[in-house]
């Protein structure tokens, strides 16, 4: 029996995705997320604590591809994936080890800008996606998040 292995994280990306194609020809998109947590210290009056965490974060396949495509620095986004450590020696026969998180499920956040009337307009309207493409019928919203699902 397998052991339970979930995560799921937000934050923003720290740059733009990096997408690589394995000698197998799968494709690999790599990111780093920064996810932030604020608290509050017991002897403190007022203000709170920032901490700043960062994750790598692998998607493959179709995933890659629209991670990739839509994904950029700064973007928010919500990853729902496992934790995959990886272990190797290096020349010297030192011991390493790294931990990723593998993306199973994607969501973007909706971008918007002003336009010359300074009402937002979404600029990434295509909507949520699932194994066939984007869906239609979709209205997006300021709070919405668009999911990317294979």
């Amino acid at each position: 029996m397998n052991n339970l292995n979930s995560i799921l994280i937000e934050g923003n990306l720290v740059k733009d995705p990096v997408l690589k194609t394995t000698p197998k020809g799968a494709q690999l998109c790599s990111m780093r997320l920064a996810s932030n947590r604020y608290y509050k210290m017991d002897n403190q009056a007022a203000g709170y604590e920032k901490e700043t965490s960062y994750f790598d974060v692998d998607a493959w396949g179709r995933l890659a591809e629209s991670c990739y495509n839509r994904g950029k620095k700064g973007r928010g986004a919500r990853v729902v994936g496992r934790l995959k450590q990886s272990r190797w020696n290096d020349a010297e026969g030192k011991q390493h080890s790294r931990i990723t998180i593998v993306a199973d499920h994607v969501e973007f956040k909706t971008e918007f800008k002003k336009d010359n009337n300074s009402d937002l307009v979404s600029v990434d309207s295509e909507g949520p996606y699932d194994d066939f493409g984007p869906k239609t019928g979709y209205a997006i919203s300021e709070k919405e998040i668009e999911p990317v699902i294979f």
